[in-house]
């Protein structure tokens, strides 16, 4: 291991890779996996209140139902830590793999728990132990799949190809949220007793097609020269915080933007259910599959466009524009117009937040040289992700005792969303590096011409 950064480049241009099969693996897997991941988001909503905790105390069960969704985004630093390292000793598909064969098993289990009517208190400690498992297995998937789809994308092209990764994200979400529709509206007899355990044993179904997929993918040409070249970092850790700790620090300020779709996607279900608004559960349910939807569509979009302008640009389009719209979106949801709602639902989450959205995997992988890339991206997106998915917590305290000051949410979040408008204007424009280039010193003395040459222009 070496401490200088020359030695991050590779001696040749690694082999032709192939993208198409990278992307369509990333998408599949990302989709699946976070189909596990977000369907506990709903039912911590609408559901475990009164499955899992007193239902003689429900706003408190309902506060502490939104804070076990954080503890998966709590966990997630150990768990990037941990499969960053073994990501870039060992390869990504190995991370790819078994990061669904966790989830999977994590979220069967969750549809097997007993109820606090059942056990007690032992109900909630183990729901939050099967999310601490959710949340490590989420650390290394993005992060994994994203190194894999950047590193065998063409290198004009990898704005588009890294944003399968997200959009496979969108999709889990919107497969979640479309399963979760019709057992919102059964009976709540139904409903509390059974029915709100079918989403989470399907993840059977989704452990084993993911596994499948993924064993097939080859490892990234970059990653493969690397190991011939003897250039994979033995510790990636200790290079990383080392060479590269002001990016990870960057890369953690930008990820906040996560926290709009926290706030979206939890918080903004509790509180349009809420007595203080009482929109009905599964009509608020498919403006989330909508915006999900429409995403599918924006978020490939947005990352073309990227391709020909800047990463830069793109992301704050979305960043800022989220800032706003949290406002107009709250504010839809106060009146209790359901049209309103709808509306400005889809256009925050579905087309808005899209553009920082689907632009971050090739934003922050182009910060980092391959030997540490996916400990670099995955240590500082679940840092920022860590924070997010607490403000569901946050918001809940931030909106007073009656459960509607949604203004105060919506500063909140606009005021993250600032943090991250920073963490990015202040950066370097990487579109246009080529791929071997990619993180090395800029303006230092080991700096080659191309790379200097190819930031500036």
């Amino acid at each position: 291991m070496s401490p200088n950064p020359q030695a991050d480049q590779v001696s040749a241009d690694p082999p032709q890779g192939k993208p198409r099969k990278a992307a369509f693996a990333a998408w599949i897997g990302s989709a699946l996996e976070y189909y596990d991941f977000f369907i506990y988001g709903s039912a911590a909503a609408l559901v475990f209140p009164k499955v899992f905790f007193d239902p003689d105390d429900p706003a408190t069960a309902t506060l502490i139902s939104l804070a076990t969704f954080g503890v998966a985004y709590a966990a997630r630093p150990l768990g990037a830590v941990v499969l960053g390292h073994f990501g870039d000793r060992l390869g990504r598909r190995t991370i790819m793999v078994w990061t669904l064969v966790l989830m999977g098993l994590s979220t069967f289990l969750i549809g097997c728990l007993p109820t606090y009517a059942q056990v007690g208190t032992i109900a909630p400690v183990l729901l939050v132990l099967m999310r601490v498992f959710q949340g490590l297995s989420a650390a290394g998937e993005q992060a994994s799949a994203n190194a894999m789809t950047l590193e065998h994308a063409p290198a004009h092209r990898r704005g588009f190809y890294t944003s399968f990764t997200l959009n496979g994200t969108q999709a889990g979400q919107l497969l979640a949220t479309l399963v979760f529709i019709p057992v919102a509206a059964l009976p709540d007899e139904q409903l509390y007793s059974w029915g709100w355990r079918v989403p989470f044993l399907l993840s059977a179904v989704v452990a084993v097609a993911g596994y499948v997929i993924r064993r097939t993918l080859e490892e990234t040409p970059v990653f493969q020269q690397a190991s011939a070249d003897r250039k994979v970092a033995r510790m990636p850790l200790a290079d990383l915080l080392r060479n590269h700790w002001a990016d990870v620090l960057r890369v953690v300020a930008a990820a906040l933007i996560a926290t709009v779709s926290t706030i979206f996607s939890v918080w903004a279900l509790s509180y349009a259910t809420s007595d203080a608004v009482g929109l009905d559960r599964t009509d608020m349910l498919w403006v989330a599959g909508t915006a999900n939807a429409v995403a599918l569509l924006a978020i490939p979009l947005w990352a073309g466009l990227s391709d020909r302008i800047g990463r830069r640009p793109v992301f704050l389009v979305g960043a800022l524009g989220s800032a706003g719209m949290i406002f107009v979106y709250l504010w839809a949801i106060s009146t209790g117009s359901y049209p309103l709602t709808f509306v400005t639902g889809v256009l925050l989450f579905g087309v808005v937040y899209s553009a920082a959205n689907g632009i971050w995997p090739s934003l922050y992988g182009e910060m980092f040289p391959a030997r540490v890339r996916l400990s670099g991206m995955a240590i500082g997106t679940q840092i920022g992700f860590a924070i997010a998915g607490f403000a569901v917590t946050f918001a809940a305290q931030i909106d007073g005792p009656d459960g509607d000051n949604w203004i105060g949410v919506a500063i909140f979040t606009a005021a993250l969303c600032a943090i991250c408008t920073i963490a990015v204007a202040t950066g370097r424009e990487t579109y246009r590096v080529p791929t071997a280039e990619l993180g090395l010193r800029h303006g230092g003395p080991n700096e080659t011409t191309a790379v200097r040459d190819s930031v500036t222009r």
